[in-house]
């Protein structure tokens, strides 16, 4: 056989049919063919290995020694396409042991993996999850090797080409401890850039965001003290000190008790939570389980926490 692509498939069909009844009749009928349709197919299948395959015998048809040393092969590939060809079989939580590797920031985790951590443990006990670090410039690489399953980040930071879903739409607030002596009411402007402020940066070393260039339009400028990578070391930061950080609503959930918040008096931009995958993982029955347990977990949060 010279090359497997200038071979009809249907045609393996028709030699383990013939292999296996040793007529063509008997085949034909096993196959639901004419009997001269499967001589046509027997004449193809001899052109296409250099074969006669199967000979005139007594009773019946005679394999060669190529077709005795095809047939135990051919039956095995016969038996992984019908594996290949079978519908996708059902997911079922219970009993799956299947792994998941999502990128999200830190404060993503703490919005998203925090509701549905409970359900998932209770429904897929035998799963297993792993967190990486969200870089968004390195997503849609991560997504398509296969390194992650599912990411986290801002929509407008959603590289093209990948499927997506807005989860939620996230807003900053501005937030200090409780007592804080220069916070007992929403401050103005000019109380605002007063303030010492905490800075989030990813990257590490940061002492800017879009905040100070809002500010910046304004001819005004605030006073940032602090500059940390990580958003959930901010919030005990906070409630030890004067020092204040505009933050996601969302991470501030469980918090509040030591903390308060407040409108900023500079405008900044809300910004939509998206969950994107590749279109190779688009129906694969496990991953579109996760993201609908994912979506019902933030529909029963939203009940907890209005935003």
């Amino acid at each position: 056989m010279n090359n497997l692509h200038k071979l009809d498939l249907n045609l393996l069909l028709t030699l383990n049919a013939l292999l296996i009844e040793r007529n063509v009749t008997r085949a034909a009928a096993r196959l639901h063919l004419s009997q001269p349709s499967v001589s046509v197919q027997l004449g193809k299948l001899r052109t296409a290995f250099d074969d006669p395959l199967l000979l005139p015998g007594p009773r019946g048809m005679l394999p060669t020694a190529r077709a005795l040393a095809l047939f135990a092969p051919l039956q095995a590939v016969l038996v992984q396409l019908e594996q290949v060809l079978q519908p996708e079989s059902a997911f079922d939580p219970a009993t799956a042991e299947v792994r998941w590797n999502l990128a999200a920031a830190d404060a993503t985790e703490y919005a998203i993996l925090l509701p549905l951590l409970a359900s998932l443990r209770a429904q897929a006990p035998l799963s297993r999850m792993a967190v990486f670090e969200a870089v968004p410039a390195r997503m849609a690489h991560d997504l398509e090797s296969g390194q992650v399953d599912l990411g986290f980040l801002a929509q407008e930071e959603a590289p093209p080409g990948l499927r997506h879903r807005t989860l939620f739409t996230e807003h900053y607030v501005l937030a200090g401890r409780r007592d804080h002596p220069l916070l007992q009411a929403a401050p103005d402007l000019d109380q605002f850039c007063a303030l010492e402020f905490i800075v989030v940066s990813p990257n590490g070393g940061g002492f800017r965001s879009n905040v100070d260039t809002a500010l910046e339009q304004l001819g005004r400028a605030r006073k940032v003290a602090l500059s940390v990578p990580h958003f959930l070391i901010v919030p005990p930061l906070l409630a030890a000190s004067d020092m204040v950080a505009l933050l996601p609503s969302r991470l501030l959930k469980n918090a509040l008790g030591a903390l308060r918040t407040w409108e900023p008096p500079v405008t900044l931009p809300d910004y939509e939570m998206a969950m994107v995958w590749h279109e190779r993982m688009h129906l694969d029955a496990a991953h579109r389980w996760l993201r609908e347990r994912i979506m019902a977990s933030l529909q029963t949060a939203v009940h907890d926490f209005p935003m």
